[in-house]
């Protein structure tokens, strides 16, 4: 067990955003110290949006979400990590207590409304970073915005150049409203408008994040504002609303819920839209990863690259390593070389 597998069991003995507060201010500290994962295996390797990343494993947005640490999770050995959901001013989200565990569940609900300094704090953290992982950044609105799409524009605007591709959330459910965006006029009024402003910067692959409570005709209408659209990816899925049986007594709280209830449906839901897709963009399979067959139905759903997050809560930083060889260990038994010549064998 390392010191930070330690650590993140020693920090969960604390309140839910005390202990991420806390994992954060340590990865701050101690960082530059960590050392770099081993080299990837080659098999490994995926080419996406026009990146060469070592490994389809990535970090979800939510944990950094200021971009104070991404250089130190890289160290992990991700593939690539996701900083934000990052919004064009402060806020501090919604009241607390918005953070919960349902440990026996191995999930978290939260609703913490999009809380973070600001385009002007993550473009400064992102500035000083030194290492040369992947990283993208995933933007928002505020909640009291007049015009939630400026909003999107600008934090691409201040943030494009300095983060290796941009993710247009319309899906936290924590926003009131905000999941409106992924109807089809509004969806194609906001990614219209964020590739006019790419076209004045220097490219950055566009990926969007959907909602895994969406039905049948609602994903074929994203489907097709995705195929005219001219971005390069999508990240299924965020997290849900619905509730299926939980054990925990805080199963009734109000918000996302993500972990390991949200592996089925966000699968289903990633094959749904590779179907629909049929390559025209490169898929992000997210939602309830905690071991190297999660990760690998989501390749064979459709996914090219995988995220997550809540699990990574739950098990330490040694989890991504063991995803990792657990992935190899699947691509054996199954009969394939590499990552991309699974994707959406199912």
């Amino acid at each position: 067990m390392s010191i930070f597998d330690l650590g993140a069991r020693l920090v969960r003995q604390l309140p839910p955003e005390t202990a991420h507060n806390a994992t954060l201010a340590l990865l701050g500290a101690m960082g530059p110290l960590l050392p770099a994962a081993a080299p990837d295996d080659p098999r490994l390797a995926v080419r996406a949006f026009g990146l060469d990343f070592p490994n389809p494993v990535g970090l979800a947005a939510g944990f950094d979400k200021n971009a104070d640490v991404p250089d130190a999770m890289a160290r992990f050995g991700f593939g690539f990590v996701e900083c934000g959901t990052v919004t064009p001013r402060p806020q501090t989200g919604n009241p607390r207590p918005r953070l919960f565990r349902l440990a026996q569940d191995r999930a978290v609900i939260n609703r913490m409304g999009f809380n973070n300094g600001g385009c002007a704090v993550a473009a400064k953290n992102l500035a000083r970073r030194t290492g040369k992982g992947i990283v993208g950044i995933n933007v928002g609105a505020n909640k009291d915005s007049a015009y939630r799409i400026a909003d999107y524009a600008l934090c691409f605007s201040e943030l494009g150049e300095l983060a290796d591709y941009v993710t247009v959330n319309v899906s936290s459910p924590n926003t009131p409203g905000l999941r409106g965006l992924q109807n089809r006029e509004e969806l194609t009024r906001l990614l219209d408008t964020m590739t006019d402003t790419r076209a004045r910067l220097q490219h950055r692959p566009i990926l969007l994040k959907i909602a895994p409570d969406l039905d049948e005709a609602a994903l074929d209408e994203i489907a097709a504002v995705v195929r005219a659209s001219g971005i390069e990816g999508l990240i299924v899925s965020n997290t849900t609303i619905a509730r299926p049986p939980l054990k925990s007594p805080h199963a009734n709280e109000t918000g996302g819920l993500s972990g390991a209830p949200l592996l089925a449906p966000s699968t289903r839901v990633l094959a749904q839209m590779h179907q629909r897709l049929n390559g025209a963009v490169t898929l992000v399979g997210a939602g309830g990863i905690a071991s190297g067959e999660d990760a690998w139905a989501k390749i064979r759903a459709g996914a090219a690259l995988v995220q997550l997050y809540t699990a990574l809560a739950f098990e330490g930083p040694s989890l991504v390593a063991r995803i990792k060889r657990e992935l190899l260990a699947c691509m054996t038994r199954d009969g394939f070389a590499n990552v991309t010549d699974a994707i959406g064998r199912n």
